[in-house]
């Protein structure tokens, strides 16, 4: 028997890319329709040497495979399935019970072993798991294959706005001056300034760090400066302000747009003399700190319109980084919620991955609360999942109402059609004399119209999505950057359907 593709209508439930290896039709069968109802890719064969074939030619998430067929054994199958590919999940099929032969599949590296008759939502199950497994793998892989360039100091991004703020910090973070970074709110921004501390000569000192936004303007002069005992209702303690804290070390200051205009006068005079006292002091203190500055306001509007001392911007902007929104690079948004999902899989001692369904919906939605709301989200479909591999509906409501009320996109498929040789009706002219109407053309005997419709190729969504991908990679001669921007699927989606297709 040939090896048989299929594939199903609804790409919401798939789940992965199957080899079936049986040599009982009926089973097969069975088997087929069961795992077509989620598989992306269902492929079967009752050979063991074709299958073998088969799984060095094509992309597989999982395999099927029984271990008694016609040609070969199918534990020697098993043995050349992982010689091939030692990541390959391989669940064993057999009609005996004996326990020597699950200890021997199991020491040969297979994923699983049911015995038959099989229960058909047990064998989907287990295929289920098997899939996610090698998701998961396949994940670890391509993230340990990615240049080292992408997570560096404590940050991920691969995209060439995040290689450039990697390279400005470079640059920048050993020269000791005052620099300002700007970026949207939970864009990021402490972890660029903890990456300038750790680029500088003073990353052995301390990191202190002021959100100037959380705190109350009548508390912000203490905050910085500190205070003496008695210094006001409240002050029964001497208190070291992030001015003295800071002292050989680094200082940030988020938000400090926030910060009042007469506060913005008095660091503004800390800056240039690096002295001052304490509230309710009068010893003079001084402190060797670098100011690293951040907000996600434009504070050349700001002073214009009179909300921040023109003078004080000019001291804390030496140098400016601009720190981009996450949906400005949506590249990065698998990497980060790969870097996140690792993080809670230490955390709770399980292995989390993402679905393919998952991972789209993430990268679509617009993130505005940008890299902090992501870990919000990883952390709710962490919690809430109660499998390890964490699907669409895991995830908050907003980003899976986002999925499932947008349109399916359409690729751009060319459409060839047969020229005929019915010719183009001329213009009807309303002077002209009516011409005798022409005898109606017969219509077709039903039977002819059937044979014909039948002969007309009819393709689902998903087909059209692969001929679509097919086309483009041969008009722009593999150029995978250039199918992205031609389709408009995006770019893990894009290599994820490579895979699938068996392109990749």
């Amino acid at each position: 028997m040939s090896a048989q593709p299929s594939m199903p209508a609804d790409l919401d439930e798939r789940f992965g890319s199957v080899l079936v290896v049986e040599d009982d039709s009926t089973l097969q069968l069975l088997a087929r329709r069961q795992l077509e109802r989620s598989c992306a890719h269902v492929v079967c064969t009752n050979r063991g040497r074709e299958a073998v074939v088969l799984a060095r030619q094509q992309h597989f998430d999982a395999v099927l495979l029984d271990i008694g067929l016609p040609d070969i054994d199918g534990l020697d199958v098993l043995r050349r399935l992982q010689e091939a590919d030692p990541t390959l999940p391989v669940v064993m099929l057999t009609a005996s019970n004996l326990v020597e032969t699950a200890v021997k599949a199991t020491k040969l590296g297979a994923f699983d072993y049911l015995q038959k008759p099989v229960e058909m939502s047990r064998l989907q199950h287990v295929m289920r798991n098997a899939c996610e497994k090698r998701r998961l793998t396949d994940q670890v892989e391509e993230l340990h294959a990615a240049p080292k360039s992408s997570v560096r100091y404590g940050m991920v991004g691969a995209s060439p706005a995040m290689q450039d703020l990697f390279d400005a910090v470079d640059r920048v973070g050993p020269a000791d001056v005052s620099v300002l970074v700007h970026g949207e709110s939970g864009a990021g921004k402490e972890l660029v300034a903890r990456a300038l501390h750790r680029a500088s000569r003073r990353k052995k000192q301390g990191f202190v760090a002021l959100n100037c936004a959380a705190i109350a303007e009548s508390l912000q002069e203490s905050e910085l400066f500190g205070h003496e005992k008695g210094a006001f209702t409240g002050a029964d303690k001497r208190r070291v302000g992030r001015f003295e804290e800071a002292n050989g070390g680094t200082l940030f200051l988020d938000e400090v747009a926030e910060l009042s205009l007469g506060l913005q006068a008095k660091l503004l005079r800390v800056l240039q003399e690096r002295t001052f006292s304490r509230v309710g002091g009068q010893q003079a203190i001084t402190s060797d700190f670098r100011l690293i500055a951040a907000t996600h306001k434009n504070l050349e509007e700001e002073v214009a319109a009179g909300r921040f001392r023109e003078d004080l911007y000019y001291r804390i902007a030496v140098f400016e980084l601009e720190l981009p929104a996450l949906r400005e690079r949506r590249e990065d948004i698998p990497l980060i919620a790969g870097h996140l999902l690792e993080q809670a899989s230490c955390a709770h001692d399980r292995r989390f991955t993402l679905t393919m369904n998952a991972a789209d919906a993430l990268e679509a939605y617009d993130w505005p609360g940008n890299v902090r709301e992501l870990q919000n989200a990883v952390q709710h479909a962490v919690v809430v999942s109660t499998e390890d591999a964490i699907d669409v509906d895991a995830l908050p409501a907003r980003i899976f109402r986002g999925v499932t009320d947008a349109p399916s996109p359409m690729p751009p498929v060319q459409v060839t059609s047969t020229p005929t040789s019915t010719p183009t009706p001329a213009p009807v002219v309303a002077e002209a004399p009516a011409a005798p109407a022409p005898a109606p053309t017969p219509m077709p005997p039903p039977t002819a119209t059937v044979e014909r419709a039948q002969k007309l190729p009819t393709y689902n969504i998903e087909e059209l999505i692969e001929l679509a991908v097919r086309q483009s990679l041969d008009d722009n001669n593999g150029n995978v950057s250039k199918v992205i921007r031609d389709t408009g699927i995006g770019r893990t989606a894009m290599y994820r359907r490579l895979k699938v297709y068996g392109l990749r």
